[in-house]
């Protein structure tokens, strides 16, 4: 039986430390690629006490006419790029945003940081051609942990489009792949599978995994159905896997996202809360998005939102997520929203079924806990 704390004591009333987040989970249950098809993944319905195993494919005929499903649009870019320092160095930047006038801010990996000023030529792993790129300084300031470059392309490219001639997708620390920098391992299936069939806006380092399940059958019978949809962009940046390192989870610094909401969404959830609907947020991303947005008004901008147990959300009613890393803020963030001892049982079941965890792993259904 895997080991994933329970704790007697009611929720309202406990001191939440990151232990009560960790749990045992094999590393057989890590998927490594995708479902042949997207909506073939599994499916576990939380919303009844014991959940009911499905397939995501039959997530139409679980909401209601009415209902209001949000997605975010954001395209994962290809910013993981290799390359050399003046000296000859060998280096690796993940673009974390990109700024004005072909300015990113990275990442990077390198056994001696250049200095500033100092150039590189940046190629992907490929052979021939290749861009410069010019260290600026660090980020946000001079102790940032990140770098602020300046890219030069030869044809006066942007950065967007230096990424997708050099660049590879970024995919999970937990994915594992072949590491060659001459050719991108697994192209055709990572390109294709980890983007969701809706992404629009380019920006995000890690994709908004929940959404990887739907596909163009599940979104026309969605529709068929009566249920509408709305999207939101929240660019994921490369902090999602950042490990919380303090006990006390008050002394934890969120990373930061930007985010941003059209007011065509504003109106689909006015419109949704007029009818008597749900609002169904598609991933954590979408939660962060909306209850961000909720809580300051803004419509647009950097979000470092922590939801942890104890928090009112405001905007969603149910959530479809996929299986968290082991004390990660994600956890903090769905047990927040259908309850920590709830979650807890579902990841108990999960494991004990074979449920596949992580980015292209299976999904589940919550309902935000005291909504009945």
């Amino acid at each position: 039986m895997p080991h994933i704390s329970q704790s007697d004591q009611p929720e309202g009333d406990r001191a939440f430390t990151l232990s009560d987040f960790d749990f045992e989970l094999p590393e057989s249950l890590i998927a490594q690629h995708p479902t042949a098809v997207r909506s073939a993944s599994r499916l576990l319905d939380g919303r009844s006490q014991p959940p009911v195993d499905r397939i995501f494919r039959e997530l139409p005929d679980l909401l209601e006419p009415g209902d209001l499903l949000v997605f975010n649009d954001t395209r994962v870019l290809r910013a993981r790029i290799f390359g050399e320092k003046e000296s000859g160095g060998k280096l690796e930047i993940l673009v974390e945003r990109v700024l004005e006038n072909n300015q990113v801010v990275a990442h990077m990996r390198v056994s001696k940081k250049p200095l500033v000023g100092g150039r590189m030529h940046l190629c992907g792993g490929l052979k021939n051609g290749g861009f410069d790129a010019v260290l600026l300084g660090r980020w946000p300031d001079e102790n940032g942990a990140l770098f602020h470059l300046a890219f030069t392309g030869p044809q006066g490219e942007t950065p967007y489009e230096l990424m997708e001639k050099f660049g590879h997708l970024p995919l999970p620390p937990y994915i594992e792949r072949q590491q060659n920098t001459d050719d991108d391992p697994d192209e055709a299936e990572d390109s294709e599978r980890y983007q969701t069939v809706f992404a629009a806006q380019p920006g995000a380092v890690a994709a908004p995994t929940a959404a990887l399940h739907f596909d163009e059958e599940v979104l026309a019978r969605l529709a068929a159905r009566g249920i509408e949809r709305a999207s939101v962009t929240l660019h994921v940046g490369a902090g999602t896997f950042q490990p919380v390192k303090t006990e006390n989870l008050a002394e934890h610094t969120m990373h930061s996202e930007w985010y941003s909401i059209p007011l065509q969404t504003l109106a689909a959830l006015e419109r949704c809360r007029q009818r008597g609907g749900r609002v169904i947020a598609v991933g954590t991303t979408t939660v962060r998005t909306l209850e961000s947005w909720a809580r300051s008004g803004q419509l647009s901008g950097d979000t470092n939102i922590f939801i942890t147990p104890g928090f009112k959300y405001q905007v969603v009613d149910l959530l479809i997520t996929n299986f968290h890393l082991p004390k990660s803020t994600l956890m903090m963030l769905v047990s927040a929203f259908a309850g920590y001892e709830r979650v807890m049982s579902l990841y108990r079941h999960a494991i004990d079924s074979q449920y596949r965890f992580f980015s292209y792993g299976d999904s589940m259904l919550l309902e935000r806990a005291g909504s009945r």
